[in-house]
């Protein structure tokens, strides 16, 4: 007699329901009782903790040319996000090692301890362009593991020591932790902050997003960083069709209270494996829902989940992403909120002076 598979469930702590494996794997793995029953048995969780790992990066610099995000450079120091989050665009990246965009992405992370060195040789490079560096802009450079290896706050030292601008995407309050490097770059336009708040609905964050800070938290984030004097946007995003977007307006408001100077809005996106994960969360928490929701995502995209077209994979289409649009502008204009750019100042980058390199004729 074969053994039986044993549905996915849900695991406190995790956005994700299942751990598929990765798309470019040869061979997919299914759970099954044994006959033990232990599976199910609320006493008997399963294994799930975090695992760091290091990843010995050759690069730390990555580029883009797309003509959907404001910065042209960035760096993350992290694979893999702790937080959680059940939409994270990043999560199909852990396809190239092998690994699952579903609970693996959650659990599997790894570190890149050599960024702050390999950012200063980048740096040094003759002929490095300088532009603002967006930092964290695929996964969290502040999530839970960034208390331990501080890797974040050196990479920042290293910006600071150069006057290199940068612009930093997270959701953590963990940030503030570094306002004493932060606060003297915004004053010399090389820094600003983004910080993301999905919806401002406690119970419906913590499945969502179950292990990043609660709305209050970012908030309070915002009003810190923005006492500081480092100039912050806030990023109402991702919008989720039936289930988040209603709260737009809200959000902008106590963002703006909070002393944002700046917003904006990206709709779901759902590539890859996002979207049967997605499903599947929508499903196990609020399968009333569920079938509204995934409906207003096709009519936003074409008819599909997801369409990655330039120029309207950010914002989608039809007449459902058209009115958000028009609603995200109106609240902006009524606020006083500006576009997410900021203007750095590229003019006082100094490059590192690193031992045995070629010193300057003038």
């Amino acid at each position: 007699m074969a053994d039986s598979p044993i549905p996915d469930r849900l695991v406190k702590g995790r956005g994700a329901v299942s751990n598929r494996s990765g798309r470019f794997e040869a061979y997919s793995r299914e759970t099954v009782d044994d006959g033990w029953g232990s599976w199910d048995d609320p006493d008997v969780p399963p294994a799930d903790d975090t695992v760091l790992a290091v990843d010995r990066a050759k690069t730390i610099i990555s580029r883009n040319q797309s003509p959907d995000v404001p910065f042209e450079a960035s760096i993350n120091p992290y694979r893999g996000c702790e937080h959680g989050c059940v939409y994270c665009f990043a999560r199909p990246t852990h396809a190239w090692l092998g690994l699952s965009a579903g609970r693996d992405f959650e659990t599997r992370l790894f570190y890149k301890p050599d960024a702050p060195a390999l950012l200063e040789a980048e740096l040094a490079r003759p002929g490095y362009r300088v532009g603002t560096l967006a930092l964290g802009a695929n996964t969290d450079p502040y999530q839970p593991v960034e208390r331990r290896t501080g890797l974040t706050r050196a990479i920042l030292q290293v910006l600071q020591a150069c006057r290199h601008p940068v612009g930093v995407v997270t959701k953590s309050g963990l940030i503030a932790r570094d306002l004493d490097i932060l606060a003297p770059m915004a004053a010399e336009k090389l820094a600003m902050v983004c910080v993301s708040v999905t919806t401002l609905d406690r119970t419906l964050a913590r499945r969502l997003e179950p292990r990043a800070p609660t709305p209050a938290r970012r908030l309070e984030t915002i009003a810190r960083l923005s006492e500081a004097g480092v100039p912050v946007a806030i990023l109402a995003s991702p919008m989720i069709p039936g289930l988040t977007d209603h709260e737009l307006e809200r959000i902008l408001e106590a963002g703006a209270a909070a002393g944002a100077v700046s917003a904006n809005t990206i709709l779901l996106r759902l590539p890859l494996e996002i979207a049967d994960l997605f499903t599947e969360w929508l499903e196990a928490h609020y399968p009333d829902r569920a079938g509204r929701v995934l409906s207003l995502m096709r009519q936003s995209r074409g008819g599909r989940l997801y369409d990655s077209e330039f120029g309207t994979r950010m914002r989608g289409d039809g007449p459902f992403a058209q009115l958000l649009s028009q609603r995200f502008a109106a609240v902006c204009r009524r606020l006083g909120l500006g576009g997410r750019h900021f203007s750095c100042d590229t003019r006082r980058f100094r490059p590192p002076n690193r031992t045995g390199a070629q010193l300057s004729l003038f």
